[in-house]
Formats: structure tokens, C-alpha cells, sequence
């Protein structure tokens, strides 16, 4: 096989199972990307700050509500193009591609999924243009991996209900113009709740000092007495099951977007290693070398193939939240070892801001926890062929 198909991240040939328009989608994206992205995004991680100006374009690109149908402006496409264009944002950075996942798979899919057709008419189209920007709140501070534990609860008070509580680790939270929340009712039963900017309340104090996804807008969402119409309740949404369906969809866009984060560290490697010298000829001629070039291109291809499988399983409704995890787990693994492997094939260089490696490396340690953790994970595919749970 010729250098250019390494380069071009194909060694079985998987773009024969894509459709022509899925290669469309991946090109436009990547040019975009490539243009936008990827001449501001070290700045930016620097100096720990979000490129707010990007939204719009993300917009534009069909980053927002890929699957949602046209009628709300959606881009009413299949999930593997969703896979795709989290892939290409995440070939650039994890915490842009965070901007996306959350704005589709956690704000977009709730209003689609669980509102009713006011509500879907009110926020879809906006979230779809960029003219809303949303943030999902789950995740507690006593509760993380536990989420039905949450302390987050309202009571109703006439044609409104009152929501006290707090969620962190919230991305967008700083920025966005409503948030999805998830609170318990008098009936200690779980809701979803549209909150929206300005709101008597609601606050949404940033998180500083993250050394990971340093260029994406995380924050809290706490609740002081919020006072929220009755109509903003997602009124379809029943119990856990609900959030952890958004998490399914999440997941999954995390399980392609992985793959797009270990092919830049493989494609940095590759290169690198052709052009440094050493003992008179290319590093990529030493065994050792080629041995840390081979297994990258191994486990980018078994997971390119694993997320394609998934993708095509939701494509019919099909995958369950155990064959996600999977797909998440094993796609945030191989890129975390991928970009330790690719940063030591540059050496020194590999620790600096010229090379793109160390900042994957940096927030593959937030991917690897959020949206389930790395051994939760794991349980629930041990949950899945014994029957028994161990959390």
C-alpha cells in the first residue's frame, strides 16, 4: 500500500460502504475546518477561551441538528453523517466538537424526542441557526456516575414550578440561551425542563483552571428558586431513561469523533517520522517506530469500522445503549493511547504547542470521563452479557 492511503486514513477501504453525500458532508466539513478551525484553535486553547465566533459557521455546516428533520432546521440526515461531521470537528478539537455534540445530542434531541410540537416549532429552528445556543444539565456536584441520585427538584406553584438546585460540569453552560435540566417531582419522578436565559435565578458561573478543553465554554447551572412556566416542562420525558437517551446519542457522536482525534495524532506521527532525520535516514525506518506507526492505523481502522457498524445500526433503530458504550469506550481508548504513542514518536517536539498531539492528549483525559466514565463503561457491557449489574 502507497504513502498516500496511509496519509488518507483508508487501509480497508471503508469509504466504499459511505454514500457519495457522506463524502460530500466530509469533505465540506473538513475544508471548513481546515480554513476556520485550525489556524485560531491553538490560540485559543492557550488562552482559555472560546471561539464564539465559530457558531454561526457551525451552523452553516450542519454541525447543529444533523438528524433533526428539516421541518425544525434540522439537516434531516442519517446518523452516520452525524458520525462524520463529529469526526471532522474533533480532528481539529475535542471541545468543538463538544460545542456540537451538546447542542444536537443533548439540547436538540430532548426538545425533538420528549417536547411537544410548540415547543419544537419555538426552539428548534433557533438552535439549528445558532440564534439559541443550549446546555444539558445532569451531571451534580454529589452526582456524577450516579445521576439518579440528584438533588435538583421542582414544585408546582399554579401555572408555574419552582426549580432549586445545582449541575456542573456543564459545556456551553457559560454561553447558552437556554439549558436542558433534568429535576425530580413531587413524585420523586425525573422531568425535563427547558430553563431559559434571564430567568429570576438562573445563573451560570464559568469553570476556571480546566487543563482540558481549554478552548470550549464550561460552566455551572444553579437554580435559586427559578420560577418557570408550566409549559416548558418536556412532558413526554419520563424518568432517567429520558437523560440516558440523550447520553445514547452523545455517546455516539463521542465514538466517531475519537476517531477523528487519533487520526490527526496518526497523520502527525506519520509525517513526522518521514521527515526527521536521524543516524542519517527518516525515524519512520527504525522498527520501533514503524511498530508505533502500525498499531495506530490497526486501531483507527477496527474503530472506524466499529463506529460505521454502530452508525449503521441507528440508521435502523437498532443499536442499543450497551453496543454505544462499546463503541465509546473502545474509540476513547484507542485515541488516548494513540496520542501518547504519537507523542513520543516526536519527541520533544511532541510536548509543544507547534503539534497538535499534547492538546489531544490533554482533553482526550476529559473525554475519556464525561458522558459515562471510562470503567462505567465497562460495566455496562458486563451488565450486557451477564445480566447482572455491578453499579
Amino acid at each position: 500500500m502507497n504513502q498516500t492511503n496511509y496519509i488518507n486514513n483508508d487501509y480497508l477501504n471503508i469509504d466504499e460502504l459511505l454514500s457519495e453525500e457522506h463524502k460530500l458532508i466530509r469533505d465540506s466539513v473538513r475544508q471548513w475546518v481546515n480554513k476556520n478551525l485550525d489556524p485560531i484553535i491553538e490560540e485559543h486553547y492557550e488562552k482559555a477561551t472560546f471561539p464564539k465566533h465559530i457558531l454561526k459557521g457551525l451552523s452553516e455546516i450542519g454541525a447543529f441538528g444533523a438528524c433533526i428533520p428539516a421541518k425544525y432546521g434540522g439537516g434531516g440526515l442519517d446518523y452516520i453523517s452525524y458520525g462524520i461531521i463529529m469526526q471532522e470537528l474533533e480532528r481539529c478539537d475535542s471541545g468543538i466538537r463538544s460545542t456540537a455534540s451538546v447542542q444536537s445530542s443533548l439540547v436538540m434531541f430532548p426538545i425533538h424526542e420528549f417536547g411537544n410540537e410548540e415547543q419544537k416549532q419555538k426552539f428548534l429552528p433557533k438552535l439549528a441557526k445558532a440564534d439559541l445556543i443550549g446546555a444539558f444539565g445532569l451531571t451534580e456536584p454529589n452526582h456524577g456516575s450516579n445521576p439518579s441520585g440528584m438533588e435538583s427538584n421542582f414544585v408546582e406553584k399554579g401555572d408555574y414550578v419552582i426549580l432549586n438546585g445545582a449541575k456542573m460540569w456543564i459545556s456551553n453552560s457559560p454561553i447558552c440561551d437556554i439549558a436542558i435540566v433534568w429535576a425530580k417531582n413531587e413524585e420523586n419522578r425525573i422531568k425535563g425542563l427547558i430553563v431559559e436565559k434571564g430567568m429570576e435565578g438562573f445563573s451560570t458561573p464559568e469553570t476556571h483552571g480546566k487543563l482540558s478543553l481549554r478552548a470550549s465554554s464550561t460552566g455551572e447551572l444553579v437554580f435559586d428558586n427559578v420560577k418557570i412556566p408550566k409549559k416548558n416542562i418536556l412532558e413526554k420525558s419520563n424518568g432517567l431513561s429520558s437523560p440516558l437517551a440523550c447520553l445514547d446519542s452523545a455517546r455516539f457522536g463521542i465514538a466517531w469523533g475519537t476517531v477523528g482525534c487519533a487520526l490527526d495524532c496518526y497523520n502527525t506521527a506519520l509525517k513526522y517520522s518521514l521527515e526527521r532525520i536521524q543516524f542519517k535516514k527518516p525515524i519512520a525506518s527504525f522498527q520501533l517506530q514503524q511498530k508505533k506507526l502500525a498499531e495506530m492505523i490497526t486501531e483507527i481502522t477496527k474503530a472506524q469500522l466499529l463506529a460505521l457498524r454502530v452508525g449503521q445500526l441507528k440508521n435502523k433503530n437498532q443499536a442499543s445503549s450497551a453496543q454505544i458504550s462499546m463503541a465509546k469506550r473502545n474509540n476513547v481508548e484507542i485515541a488516548i493511547k494513540i496520542a501518547r504513542e504519537a507523542r513520543q514518536v516526536l519527541g520533544g517536539m511532541g510536548i509543544t504547542s507547534e503539534y497538535p498531539i499534547m492538546r489531544h492528549m490533554m482533553n482526550l483525559e476529559s473525554v475519556i470521563t464525561y458522558e459515562g466514565t471510562h470503567d462505567i463503561h465497562l460495566l455496562i457491557t458486563g451488565k450486557d452479557i451477564t445480566g447482572i449489574s455491578a453499579f
